[in-house]
């Protein structure tokens, strides 16, 4: 077998450093690196969203990594794997004997990442009880450790994931409506593996080098076989899925040859956000938002321009390709835009 390191990474060593862990090549990944690369340079808070095992932790490692903040504090923290008693003094910490148990002073996440970036996967499972205090962060970027009644001030630039629906949620009174808007400055929507088949063949092979590598194992052909019945497999576990069947395979593999393992029989995966098949959906989604946000106003500190982090000059450009204009009707040809139809563009402001 060729060496698959660099032919699995060939495709984003053009981005240079911040993206070496992201395999792929499809139109998919590639319109999310478009908009990791947009939003990096920002302070915006991003929301990842996509289905469990599709890379939401390296996509917001690398939205760090291009960042300005590169080089300053990275922190993560999962939401879903630390007891309700125990999150609250993990994100802002406490002082000691702020209650049982309690008996030195303890240094939250939030003043961890102070200058740098805060990752929180899984910010959906927050209990209802503690969204505000994490709403008043976001807003005011200053806090109080548990047990304390100083406030910290901190510069954290925030990226939050879920697998979670959290419109629903907030429609079911499980979210907070103003946390999950202040959550969804700028949402990347990750596509899972299924819509990314392309990809796939180089996630293989790079999964396999790991491996191999890391087990004192040579593999020295991958079948053709193996390659179509992974290419052909609905992964409703996403890359994470296929990383540990092959994982599987390599510690089976005899004589350099890796293995035809059996798969689980197809299931419908669920969805619980959609995913946009293309980068100009959700670059067109942007520009309306932050055209209504602004009140349509273009320019000035306030106006869409500045919100996108764009010249006045360029959003114009961008309202032109796009066909937007001023309400209503134009909003009304947006949203049959988004649902998949078809449209003639139209006269711009």
């Amino acid at each position: 077998m060729e060496p698959i390191e660099n032919d699995a990474l060939r495709t984003h060593d053009a981005r240079g450093p911040g993206f070496e862990q992201i395999v792929g090549q499809s139109a998919a990944l590639e319109a999310v690196l478009q908009q990791v690369e947009r939003v990096a340079p920002t302070t915006s808070t991003v929301l990842i969203q996509g289905e469990t095992g599709t890379g939401k932790e390296l996509i917001a490692q690398a939205i760090h990594n291009v960042s300005p903040r590169c080089g300053r504090p990275y922190i993560k923290l999962n939401c879903a794997a630390i007891p309700f008693d125990l999150l609250e003094s993990e994100l802002f910490g406490h002082e000691r004997g702020a209650f049982t148990g309690a008996i030195a002073q303890k240094v939250g996440r939030f003043e961890l990442a102070d200058k740098g970036t805060l990752f929180l996967d899984e910010v959906g499972d927050i209990p209802l009880a503690l969204q505000p205090k994490l709403l008043r962060v976001l807003q005011e970027q200053e806090f109080e450790r548990l047990g304390s009644g100083r406030t910290h001030k901190v510069d954290v630039r925030l990226v939050a994931a879920t697998h979670r629906d959290l419109p629903e949620m907030v429609r079911r009174n499980e979210f907070r409506s103003d946390l999950y808007y202040r959550l969804n400055v700028f949402p990347i929507l990750l596509p899972a593996l299924r819509n990314r088949r392309a990809d796939i063949a180089l996630l293989v092979r790079h999964f396999v080098d790991i491996f191999s590598r890391r087990m004192g194992k040579k593999i020295d052909h991958i079948p053709e076989e193996t390659l179509a019945a992974f290419q052909s497999h609905p992964w409703p576990g996403n890359v994470r899925e296929l990383q540990n069947v092959i994982e599987r395979a390599v510690i089976l593999s005899d004589g350099g040859l890796l293995p035809v393992l059996p798969l689980p029989t197809r299931t419908e995966p669920t969805t619980p956000v959609p995913v946009r098949s293309t980068l100009k959906e959700s670059e067109l989604t942007l520009i309306m938002e932050a055209l209504k946000l602004a009140d349509w106003v273009l320019g000035g500190p306030n106006g869409a321009a500045a919100r996108l982090g764009l010249k006045r000059t360029t959003l114009i450009g961008r309202m032109k390709k796009y066909g937007i204009c001023r309400p209503s009707q134009d909003l009304d040809r947006y949203r049959v835009l988004k649902a998949g139809s078809t449209f003639t563009p139209f006269s711009t402001v």
